[in-house]
Formats: structure tokens, sequence, C-alpha cells
């Protein structure tokens, strides 16, 4: 059997630019094998990747604007644990996100740990306008530690850099911190979708090349290299307070 593609054209809800995103689905999960019998479609490799910070540091804002391209300037806090998934064109392979959006919310720290706990990547951030919320990315990144040890990859984020007038966190002292915990560093502003993409590159980049396949149905694919020849396929698994 033959799987047999279909596309459709759906607006992105929410988008103000009216996007488009192509949709490719199959009519099955296998396909002919040129050497007779039937080959499966595999999967890219799929990796959980956690958000952590304190609350309004702009988690759910890096998020958005790498699903989306969009900044939405009206902030609306994250409550409990959010979930979105997106796939990733390497140069060398195909990686699938799984971004766990959690709440800086004092009430739903309890939550955070059983997520922290099988995921493949920790994304710490803090805002560089907030000192206190720099100082405690030091208890973020040991509650990573204590839950994955060293097997897992955290990146510590600074981000905001639009407000650098405000600055109250130098980048040597970020990147001092990410040295001493061991960790990747990097400044972001999701507002102004500065560094999202190379956050997101770096960080798939580092991951280990043996995590569980996933199901190809239903999936986001963007090609963060900005070449035209990617297509956009699936859609978005579950929903997001953006």
């Amino acid at each position: 059997r033959t799987c047999t593609p279909r596309s459709r054209v759906l607006t992105l809800s929410g988008s103000s630019s009216g996007a488009l995103l192509s949709i490719d689905t199959h009519s099955c999960g296998v396909m002919d094998n040129p050497t007779g019998g039937v080959a499966r479609v595999s999967g890219p490799n799929k990796y959980k990747l956690v958000f952590l910070g304190e609350q309004a540091v702009g988690k759910t804002s890096m998020i958005t604007r790498f699903m989306y391209d969009t900044f939405d300037n009206n902030y609306q806090a994250t409550i409990g644990i959010d979930f979105l998934s997106k796939t990733m064109y390497l140069e060398d392979r195909t990686v699938r996100l799984q971004l766990w959006d959690t709440a800086g919310q004092e009430r739903f720290r309890s939550l955070i740990p059983s997520y922290i706990r099988d995921s493949s990547g920790a994304i710490v951030v803090y805002d560089i306008t907030n000192r206190a919320s720099f100082l405690n990315t030091a208890k973020w990144i040991e509650d990573v530690r204590s839950e994955r040890g060293s097997d897992v990859v955290i990146v510590l984020v600074g981000n905001k850099t639009d407000l650098s007038d405000k600055r109250q966190v130098s980048v040597e002292e970020g990147e001092e911190k990410a040295k001493e915990n061991g960790v990747m560093f990097i400044e972001t502003s999701a507002k102004m979708s500065h560094n999202i993409k190379q956050l997101f590159r770096q960080l798939a980049q580092a991951l280990p090349g043996q995590e569980e396949p996933s199901n190809t149905d239903s999936q986001h694919k963007v090609n963060i290299g900005g070449t035209p020849q990617a297509t956009a396929e699936g859609a978005r698994e579950a929903g997001c307070k953006c």
C-alpha cells in the first residue's frame, strides 16, 4: 500500500498576519518498499524540553515566538503546565521538540519536578531587568540536577534584551553563572525575536541522538535555516496560553 498525501491550508489562529500553514496528511502509516514488502515510515527523534524560571520572565513569550513568530504585549500568567510540539530540521537530522511551559508561581512549584524527571533538556530563563529572577536561577538549575543529574542539557537564558536600558544583570554575570554550573548560555528577546531561533538550534544540536522515535502525525515542521524548501506539516497538539 502507498500512503496517499493530502494537502490542505489552514490559517494559524491568533496570528495577526494571517499566516498560512500548509498541512500534509497521510492515509496510512506504511508505504511500498521498492525491494518488496512494506516499509514503515519512521519519525524524527523526540525530546522533552522544560521551560523553568520565575513568573513573568518571558517563558511563554519565547515559546510563542518560536512556534508562531508572534509576540503578545498583554501578559497572561501560565496556569499549571502547557505543552506544544514542533519538529525542527538540523543539518544532520530531524528532531521533534516537545516544549513544556511551566508556571512560575509558587503555588505550582510542586508540579514541576515530575515534569523535569523525564526531560532531555531544560531552559532556565531569567529577566535581565530583574536581578532576583537571575539569582533564583541557581535553585532552578539545582532542581534539574537533582531530578536528572548530568543526563540533561541545560541552557541559561537571559531574556528581554530589548529592555537593555533597564538591565540589572550584565552579560558577563550570565556567562559566569553558566560557567559555574556547567550549562550553556544565551541572551534573547522574545519581543524582538533576538536569538530565539539560535537558542533552539544550539539546544537541539546539543541533544543526544538516541531518543524514542515519535509518531509522524500532527506535527509542526520548520526549517530554521530559512531556506524555502521546508514545509510545515502537522498541527498544534495542545493548548498554550500565549
